[in-house]
């Protein structure tokens, strides 16, 4: 990440996040590519990781891997409480995975008209 700067960076991601709608998710590979860094998912995740959506109020729990499967949940205190904020939104979830993936799926680059 020696070309960007690490806070545009981390400002970006959010802002990104932010827009997720409720009763959506997306991935970190989709949020890399709509801020322009398609090959910087793990940089996304380790973003994520460190934004404590329960402080900052940033839905962090809206974003899941590629699979819409619930892979950063140990990043929410209890193994439980990812699940439980997005069933809460009407996501259904079963064995750490979103079921209907493709149509809670959020595309960031079209919905945003980054593309």
């Amino acid at each position: 990440m020696a070309d960007i700067d690490r806070e545009d960076f981390t400002q970006w991601v959010y802002d990104v996040v932010r827009s997720i709608p409720y009763g959506r998710a997306t991935s970190y590979g989709a949020i890399a590519k709509a801020i322009g860094y398609p090959n910087m998912s793990r940089m996304v995740g380790k973003v994520m990781g460190k934004c404590d959506s329960a402080v900052s109020g940033i839905p962090a729990h809206r974003v899941v891997n590629s699979q819409g499967i619930l892979s950063a949940k140990e990043a929410f205190g209890n193994s439980g409480e990812m699940q439980k904020l997005l069933e809460a939104e009407g996501v259904v979830i079963i064995n750490d995975r979103i079921i209907d993936w493709k149509k809670i799926f959020w595309n960031p680059a079209k919905e945003l008209s980054l593309e």
